[in-house]
């Protein structure tokens, strides 16, 4: 089995868009015409959700006119998102042919196929031209990627000079071993952490200033204990993305890990702002 087929392989099994129709349906929604709001529980596959996508976006100020590029676009809530609140244009780019079906007909679905568009493949070797984007973003992907400096060397090839990259995504925190499976990895074969100063070290190697660099486990820790207690009053919780893609089980135990990770230092949620030098 080759790397990319291992992690491919974690995140899709055929079903994800009935399963998607069906709990729309359970959450009183029309599944044939959701709204952005409807699908945000399902369509936000990473830490914080829709909370994290939105303080994401306020990093940017892209214009109507400008070109975005969201790597590891998953079902494509962060894209849509993007797209709707600045009218700008979104490229989205995942591994995962399922993730990319899916995502393509929910944009339809949701009237934002002029503007938001899906391709399938491998952000290590993109298809698309040098300096293509007005912008860039990336949130809970790298961790799947072993090679970082061919991941930035190749986010770097595409954007325009003086372009931001925003970085949201989960750290080794050095303070112990983390417990498996995880939403991005079953197994540590697929998991490929490093410390926060290494990611601002390759970064920069590659060619990228970086601006600002966030510690986000307050926020995570707080998150989880909001959605706790949503559960515990008998609520859905707002982070439903992770059940979606893995089914209630293994969504359970990886989450659990997560949370368990962060609260022990062994993983730190960190955000990070640079741009492309010229």
């Amino acid at each position: 089995m080759t790397n990319e087929t291992h992690i491919t392989g974690h995140y899709a099994d055929g079903g994800l868009f009935d399963r998607l129709r069906s709990l729309l349906i359970e959450d009183g929604a029309d599944p044939d015409n959701p709204s952005i709001d409807d699908l945000a529980p399902y369509d936000q596959f990473h830490g914080r959700a829709i909370e994290a996508t939105r303080e994401l976006a306020d990093l940017f100020d892209p214009g109507a006119d400008a070109h975005l590029l969201d790597i590891g676009s998953g079902i494509g809530g962060p894209a849509r998102y993007l797209a709707d609140r600045f009218g700008c244009r979104v490229t989205g780019i995942d591994l995962t042919a399922e993730f990319v079906d899916v995502a393509r007909r929910l944009t339809d679905l949701v009237g934002l196929s002029g503007r938001v568009d899906f391709v399938q493949g491998n952000a290590l070797s993109m298809p698309f031209h040098e300096a293509s984007f007005d912008g860039a973003y990336s949130m809970n992907v790298s961790m799947n990627i072993a090679d970082k400096d061919a991941f930035y060397r190749e986010v770097r090839r595409v954007l325009r000079p003086g372009a931001p990259l925003i970085l949201s995504e989960l750290a080794s925190g050095g303070a112990g071993e983390v417990d498996y499976p995880t939403p991005w990895a079953e197994t540590e074969d697929a998991s490929f952490l490093v410390s926060v100063d290494e990611t601002v070290a390759g970064l920069e190697r590659a060619g990228f200033l970086v601006e600002r660099v966030r510690d986000a486990t307050d926020e995570n820790l707080a998150f989880g204990k909001r959605s706790k207690e949503m559960l515990d009053r008998g609520e859905k919780p707002p982070h439903r993305g992770v059940h979606l893609i893995h089914g209630p089980a293994l969504a359970k135990t990886a989450t659990g890990n997560t949370a368990k990770g962060i609260r022990s230092g062994n993983l730190v949620p960190v955000e990070v702002l640079c741009r492309r030098r010229g």
